[in-house]
């Protein structure tokens, strides 16, 4: 008898939100990063925008600001949004993006928590924030944080921010 092949049944869309701000240091973006363990020691291009699946019959920018909302905590504030498309990451997940100015003290994340067996085969679970922290990074510090696949996130943002600045 051949053996059960175990599927997943995570989604492979998502939808999320680069928030932006004009700060002292000029244009800024709001990264996320994702907590656990596997995650802990990484931190160049281990950055991500915040984001969250989307089930078949949602709105992607519903879901886009449910889930900037329900992973940086109520405080996070996003203004009117801009599409950006969408990409696709090295594990074949598609993220569509959105861009909108944001307001959001990193000092105030309050991120969701998952349980993992930790360390792996101990029997015991863990608890773990989803993510660990967030920061607004220049955009040229954001290109090096960034997942690899979404920093054609900030050149697409960057063209319709220099498209809106010249109306």
């Amino acid at each position: 008898m051949a053996a059960l092949k175990k599927t997943s049944r995570r989604s492979t869309l998502s939808a999320g939100i680069l928030a932006y701000r004009k700060g002292a240091r000029g244009l800024e973006v709001l990264l996320v990063h994702p907590g656990g363990p596997f995650w802990r020691k990484k931190d160049d291009g281990a950055w991500s925008i915040p984001k969250g699946e989307i089930d078949a019959a949602d709105a992607p920018e519903q879901v886009a600001r449910r889930e900037f909302a329900e992973e940086l905590g109520h405080s996070a504030s996003i203004g009117t949004l801009q599409p950006l498309g969408e990409i696709r990451q090295r594990g074949g997940k598609r993220v569509i993006a959105f861009a909108g100015e944001g307001h959001f003290d990193p000092a105030a994340l309050t991120s969701n928590t998952f349980d993992i067996e930790w360390p792996p085969r101990s029997g015991r679970r863990q608890s773990f924030p989803e993510l660990d922290r967030a920061e607004w990074f220049e955009i040229e510090s954001a290109r090096t944080k960034m997942l690899s696949a979404q920093v054609e996130l900030l050149d697409r943002f960057l063209a319709v921010a220099a498209e809106s600045d010249g109306k």
